[in-house]
């Protein structure tokens, strides 16, 4: 919902017997696991929730209000392009010696796969620096690499086929674009926003009349003039201090994209192109052929998993997508406090809380260690577990609650839940 005013805007399976107790065993393992799992995955998924000052310069253009410069963005319709995109990520997550690659990995594979899957593969965009090509040829063709040090990452969408190919280890994944989703665009979809343009999209989402919306003066980016566009959350607790967005005065198209934390320092996400050009690709572009002597793994059409719950906000259906990812779809039913930026999902694992390091042992008993931090309340008893966007707090008899707000916050909203 986009806001209304001008310059400071306001916007408002059934077992018995036998197969129960596995059942319920299985489920009381997982729970004992996956929240760690689940702050880091939905830390990816929600990445889109905030951005950073763009590149130095000061344009002189036209006032706009902040409506106009929504509804410029909205309006946008850049069909083709090439450019690109450096992305910075900044979650604050502990130095886990390598084991948070594999964490992201099975928040959103969950098991044995392919290492050109797009689910598993872009979650690396989840920390670090990293640059990107994108180019685009209206909605049935796109392409993104990830461009490494001796490798790149490529994912092709050309018609109803999409393609991710890992040339480190020269595998291929095939699956097929979901063209209903879209009535026919045959839109691709990535497991994380990756381009300025998606990552706005996502963040203005968050807009009501819990926000804020102003125009905050003119950059220059990739060489072209923009406004910036200025989003910060009305409400206090939340973990989202601004998003700034650079938007291209002329086409009205997200350029570059910052989320700033609450708590101050460096940016969340900071993603923005170097280079941009509106000029068509070659058609060659987008054309893919496995390599000769590539693994190629075929993958489930788009669109069957993870189906998406209208009733629910979007932070609800990405924590329902982590759950399933990661084996646990088997959780009691999700529901979510309180509204706009400090609301707060809540669910029951249906099992016994987080062991203790001990407990856990080896790489993981060291992870949860350094990664949680107990807490007690009216609600009991718990541990939080914190990102520098969100915290998940899963309380000893197997509640979880998460939320892009802050540790009191959180406990302040699980002591009201009871």
């Amino acid at each position: 919902m986009a806001p209304k005013a001008s310059d400071d805007t306001t916007t408002g399976a059934e077992s018995t017997g036998a197969e129960a107790d596995d059942l319920r065993l299985g489920r009381r393992k997982a729970a004992r696991y996956i929240v760690p799992v689940t702050v880091i995955g939905v830390a990816a998924a929600t990445i889109g929730l905030v951005p950073a000052l763009a590149d130095s310069g000061d344009p002189d253009l036209p006032k706009i209000t902040a409506q106009q410069l929504l509804d410029k963005i909205a309006a946008s319709d850049v069909q083709q392009l090439s450019g690109t995109v450096k992305i910075s990520t900044d979650l604050g997550l502990p130095d886990l010696g390598g084991l948070e690659s594999g964490l992201l990995s099975g928040a959103t594979q969950g098991g044995d796969g392919s290492s050109a899957d797009p689910s598993t593969k872009l979650t690396e965009l989840a920390a670090g620096t990293h640059t990107l090509r994108v180019a685009a040829d209206g909605p049935d063709r796109q392409k993104l690499s990830l461009l490494e040090n001796a490798a790149e990452y490529s994912v092709i969408h050309n018609g109803k086929d999409v393609w991710g190919y890992d040339s480190a280890s020269n595998e291929v994944y095939h699956s097929t674009a979901d063209e209903s989703s879209g009535k026919g665009s045959g839109k691709a979809e990535t497991p994380v926003p990756a381009t300025p343009k998606e990552l706005t999209e996502d963040a203005l989402k968050a807009v009501d009349d819990t926000t804020s919306v102003t125009v905050d003066g003119t950059v220059q980016v990739a060489g072209r003039d923009a406004y910036k566009l200025l989003v910060k959350p009305k409400q206090s607790g939340s973990t989202v201090g601004a998003i700034s967005v650079a938007v291209d005065a002329k086409t009205g198209l997200p350029l570059k994209f910052t989320l700033t934390p609450a708590s101050g320092g460096a940016a969340v996400v900071d993603a923005g192109f170097t280079q941009v050009s509106f000029a068509k690709p070659a058609a060659s572009t987008f054309d893919f052929t496995a390599p000769k002597g590539a693994k190629v793994t075929e993958g489930d059409e788009a669109g069957e998993t993870a189906p998406g719950h209208s009733d629910k906000s979007d932070l609800a259906k990405d924590l329902e997508g982590i759950e399933g990812a990661a084996g646990t779809d088997g959780l009691d039913g999700l529901d979510v406090l309180g509204e706009g930026w400090t609301s707060v999902a809540v669910f029951d694992t249906g099992g016994e809380g987080v062991p203790s390091g001990a407990e856990a042992g080896g790489d993981l008993g060291g992870f949860l260690d350094s990664f949680g931090d107990k807490v007690t309340g009216k609600f009991g008893s718990g541990t939080v577990f914190s990102t520098r966007l969100i915290n998940a707090l899963m309380t000893d008899d197997g509640k979880v609650y998460v939320g892009a707000v802050t540790k009191d916050a959180l406990v302040k909203a699980a002591n009201a839940a009871k």
